[in-house]
């Protein structure tokens, strides 16, 4: 008979644990409406810990680029120099060119931030992190890495890299956030990618506008990284183009607010779209 006791033998071994703290939040709770004050606790330790760091520059890269790697170390001496600026360093706080970029910064006695996940699979942040945080919402974590950000570093990386590129490039082009510089490190693995939004995005196809390939660089120097970063910390305009000025807008459309980003202007609310062909 059950006595309401949890069989431990009866679970499968090879499935991913869960975080239990959380699991049993979700129980106790059991609302949609709670799910929100998790979120709201993930933002609010976000940006009351970042805070006090200020404006830093995100580093991403793959998680799995191996310590003797060429961008492994080029990670590494890149935010080393930050570090010697006093430019703190942002991380999604894993292996690979996360943990080359918190340990070049972390070595040289600068700030060396992690922003950690917690995803099924287990990954262990890596030890070179000053602040460490830990996020079960990949859009909360995001937020962190724009707001505090003054610049992005991209080493080559997967899917993950790839998604904080483009939407950096949309946050830039759509004039939500302030530009910054976004730098694309490793001309071998970025060309490809890059000759691709050229040729089919901008020339064949003409979803992007002419100019927008001028919203990042690409670089196999750290010098001119740390030039441009620098640069933009120091007030001036290091990228290829600069993005328009929005227009001066009523109120606040146009005002950066303290998530870090534009508000804009609302959509106008349209009717329902009339069906000449419906039968009356």
């Amino acid at each position: 008979m059950n006595n309401g006791n949890r069989n431990d033998s009866n679970q499968n071994p090879h499935q991913p644990q869960t975080n239990s703290h959380y699991g049993d939040f979700e129980r106790a709770m059991g609302s949609e409406a709670w799910r929100v004050l998790r979120i709201v606790g993930e933002f609010v330790e976000g940006f009351e810990t970042l805070a006090e760091i200020g404006s830093a520059v995100t580093v991403f890269g793959s998680a799995r680029t191996e310590p003797h790697d060429p961008y492994y170390e080029a990670a590494a001496a890149f935010t080393a120099r930050l570090a010697q600026l006093n430019i703190p360093v942002l991380t999604g706080g894993g292996p690979g060119i996360m943990e080359a970029a918190n340990k070049g910064a972390y070595q040289a006695g600068g700030v060396s931030v992690g922003l950690n996940i917690s995803l099924p699979m287990e990954q262990d942040p890596n030890p070179y992190q000053t602040h460490e945080l830990t996020f079960n919402y990949f859009f909360c974590r995001k937020v962190m890495f724009v707001k505090y950000a003054k610049a992005f570093v991209i080493f080559p990386g997967g899917f993950g890299t790839m998604d904080e590129f483009f939407e950096s490039l949309t946050l830039i082009q759509t004039l939500k956030i302030e530009p910054f510089p976004v730098v694309c490190y490793g001309t071998k693995f970025w060309s490809g990618l890059i000759d691709w939004m050229r040729h089919s995005m901008r020339d064949k196809f003409k979803t992007i506008g002419g100019d927008d390939l001028g919203l990042f660089r690409m670089t196999d120097d750290i010098d001119e990284a740390v030039e441009i970063v620098q640069g933009h910390f120091a007030g001036e305009s290091m990228m290829d183009t600069t993005p328009p000025t929005p227009p001066k807008l009523p109120g606040a459309g146009g005002v950066r607010t303290a998530e870090g980003t534009r508000p804009g202007i609302h959509p106008h609310k349209r009717g329902p779209r009339r069906n000449d062909n419906k039968n009356e």
